[in-house]
């Protein structure tokens, strides 16, 4: 078990304040991350935002940065557009995104799927991005079948993605059983484990609910116990996490993608917690 080996990135939104914002993502700089990413509104509305957030971090952050590009309502010359901002900025990351489908379930742009966009990035400028797609443990809430959800992330691979982040999760089983099945319809991309630290407990039903990721009935049971004590459920949430990257890096997981939420304390602290964990562990197997 070696965590000096294992890879950090860490996701953003566009801020309201830049300079609150950039003094976050300077902290964060010093668990030298594999790239920051950076999320623009689930219907594409707020590419704009996002540019500028990128353009920011891209100059004032030592780090590559990772826009995320979502394709709903979209034209095949916006996206034209926004790749050649991004290769003038030298961006060489994109996260490629359906995004939400709106209330009347009709997309009025040129891309039904993230596949479809996947494969137009490849095609209008080649190799220069790493391209990276989202994958689902528990599965999208859109799925028919747990295979139906399966095929859907071969066939962003297939068009050309290099890599998959997961929606977050905390049954880390999930996670590995997931490993399994695609290993079995031959995604041999990495797959990172997206991981939402717990800052706050009504806040993460929320998005529980936006996106259909389960928080697990022990884990709701406990921090029921902690009542409206905030401060104790955040300590509490360090200690899961930290519990749960032991358990990655301990299975050979090779990175691990932070949803920061605009925040440095938390995810410091549960790096700081599992290199001293990790540390003890393999100080007791050099003696053992």
């Amino acid at each position: 078990m070696n965590a000096s080996k294992v890879k950090v990135s860490i996701e953003f939104f566009p801020p309201k304040s830049m300079e609150k914002f950039l003094d976050v993502a300077k902290k964060l700089s010093s668990l030298h991350p594999v790239f920051y990413s950076v999320t623009c509104g689930a219907s594409g509305t707020d590419q704009a935002g996002t540019v500028k957030t990128v353009a920011q971090l891209a100059q004032n952050c030592n780090v590559p940065v990772m826009p995320h590009v979502t394709c709903i309502n979209a034209t095949r010359e916006s996206i034209k557009q926004l790749l050649t901002t991004y290769t003038d900025l030298k961006i060489k990351n994109l996260m490629a995104l359906r995004g939400d489908l709106p209330s009347d379930m009709k997309s009025t742009g040129d891309f039904a799927h993230a596949n479809e966009l996947v494969k137009f990035v490849r095609q209008e400028t080649g190799d220069h991005f790493d391209i990276k797609v989202a994958a689902y443990p528990e599965f999208h809430s859109e799925a028919k079948t747990s295979q139906a959800d399966l095929e859907n992330l071969k066939r962003k691979i297939d068009a050309g993605a290099n890599c998959a982040i997961t929606q977050f999760f905390y049954n880390t089983d999930a996670f590995f059983h997931f490993l399994e099945d695609c290993d079995r319809l031959g995604i041999d991309v990495p797959i990172v484990p997206g991981i939402m630290p717990i800052y706050n407990w009504k806040r993460l039903n929320d998005f529980a609910q936006m996106c259909g990721a389960e928080l697990p009935l022990w884990l709701r049971k406990r921090v029921h116990d902690f009542g409206d004590d905030e401060k104790a459920i955040c300590d509490y949430g360090v200690g899961v996490i930290t519990g749960m990257c032991e358990k990655f890096i301990a299975a050979g997981i090779a990175q691990l993608h932070f949803y920061a939420l605009n925040q440095s304390d938390v995810v410091l602290q549960i790096i700081n917690n599992l290199s001293l964990r990790v540390a003890r562990m393999e100080r007791s197997e050099m003696r053992g």
